[in-house]
């Protein structure tokens, strides 16, 4: 009795899929000329993909000819275990898509504060997408310092974060989100508020409030000339200060303007005394996979390039 012969070693690959899925299409026409055209690939291709598989499952698997073409009984066998093959392969896929369609878990993010008036509401909207994808997720919003969100997000408190990007750390990615304009402003009660083409020397006689955290050194440099009176930890801390008449100090354009359209606050020599911040969405490098952080940054990546 001839030795039994092993056959389909090793895992099925990509390659003998598409040899089984030419094997069923072949089977369903009747033959290799019908499947020729619902293949769309050539008789001698279809010939020479069933020669391979049946050197690799080492069955003859149909009859083929002047006679006609017709399943062994072995092709038959085969062809129902592919026909179980393929449906489970459809179903994992199926199953995995769902996934993707409705998403569990939570997004823990931190922010740094007074972004919410951004004109370009990439973070807001991105959540909004992020819910609407999958409405069991729960999201945590952190309002924390800069460097609070990056430590956080390395060592796997916070999922992501949004921070002005002064410096760039190794073990961080980032995804640059947009740019915000800051002014130096006062408010309606101080001195400057109606002088016209404001100088350094001006300024320099002027108490101002300057921020407590970290800046980029061209930021820094836009506050040399003013007279570092008082500081805050926040730009909201600064608001406090400026709407109090006795100081000057720099805020973002689109927090400021709720106070400027009100006539409390105006812009000192919008033109000379401004700077812009860079924000960027950070992630850690080598993070476990997360489908909720992984669709957050999806939907963010797309607003970004709308």
């Amino acid at each position: 009795m001839p030795p039994r012969r092993e056959a389909l070693t090793g895992q099925p690959s990509d390659a003998d899929l598409r040899l089984l899925r030419i094997y069923r299409k072949v089977v369903e026409c009747g033959g290799f000329s019908a499947a020729e055209v619902e293949l769309n690939i050539s008789r001698a291709a279809i010939s020479m993909a069933m020669n391979d598989l049946e050197t690799r499952l080492g069955l003859r698997l149909c009859q083929r000819g002047r006679s006609g073409f017709s399943l062994t009984d072995e092709g038959a066998e085969v062809y129902e275990a592919v026909l179980q093959l393929l449906a489970a392969v459809e179903g994992f896929r199926t199953r995995v898509n769902g996934l993707h369609a409705w998403l569990k878990g939570e997004l823990n993010i931190g922010i740094t504060d007074n972004l919410v008036t951004m004109p370009e509401m990439h973070i807001t909207d991105a959540l909004s997408a992020l819910k609407k994808r999958g409405p069991d997720v729960r999201i945590n919003i952190r309002m924390i310092p800069p460097s609070d969100i990056e430590l956080a997000v390395l060592d796997g408190r916070l999922h992501t974060g949004v921070i002005p990007a002064f410096k760039t750390l190794p073990g961080l990615q980032y995804l640059s989100l947009y740019e915000e304009a800051s002014q130096l402003y006062c408010a309606s009660d101080h001195p400057l508020f109606d002088a016209e083409g404001v100088t350094e020397e001006q300024l320099a006689n002027c108490d101002a409030v300057l921020p407590a955290y970290a800046q980029a050194p061209e930021i820094k440099a836009s506050h040399g000339p003013l007279r570092a009176a008082a500081s805050a930890t926040d730009r909201e801390g600064i608001a406090f200060l400026i709407l109090s008449g006795r100081y000057i100090g720099y805020l973002p354009t689109h927090y400021a303007d709720r106070w400027v359209r009100d006539g409390r606050m105006r812009a000192l020599n919008p033109d000379r005394w401004h700077y812009l911040t860079h924000y960027s969405a950070i992630t850690r490098k080598g993070a476990p996979p997360n489908l909720v952080l992984e669709s957050y940054l999806e939907e963010l990546d797309r607003l970004v390039k709308e």
